[in-house]
């Protein structure tokens, strides 16, 4: 299975609401960077699946009714995965639309994804928000 094949199935799994699949998809040693200013977010910078869970997209899903679909794929040199789309949903308190543009800087090691670096527009995000 390519780098690739593996972050597609985050993708997919996100958008089908499948927590199991994407923990199942997480490296023990996973890492994320995530973008600052992001609304729900209590830790940018998680270092294990349970801190990326806890502190990343548990409030963010709790928050928001949202997936990231991917538009473009880049594979780089050394074995990253680098991925541009938009966020879609809506925020859970107001209803209000959100899609905001991302891209994704995915790393992969013995078929898991062990790291994430998140750049994403945070004002959509919490513009959904706003009443």
């Amino acid at each position: 299975m390519s780098n690739r094949d593996v972050v597609e199935k985050f993708y997919l799994a996100t958008q089908a609401g499948d927590g199991a699949a994407i923990v199942e998809l997480l490296h023990p040693r996973f890492a994320a960077r995530v973008a600052p200013g992001m609304p729900s977010v209590t830790e940018t910078a998680p270092d294990s699946p349970a801190a990326a869970l806890a502190a990343v997209w548990g409030p963010v899903f709790r928050d928001f009714e949202i997936a990231p679909y991917a538009e473009d794929w880049f594979d780089a040199q050394d074995g990253a995965v680098i991925v541009t789309g938009h966020y879609r949903g809506t925020a859970r308190s107001t209803g209000k639309a959100v899609q905001a543009e991302f891209a994704h800087v995915w790393r992969v090691f013995d078929g898991k994804l062990s790291a994430l670096h998140q750049y994403t527009d945070t004002w959509c995000w919490r513009d959904a928000l706003a009443g």
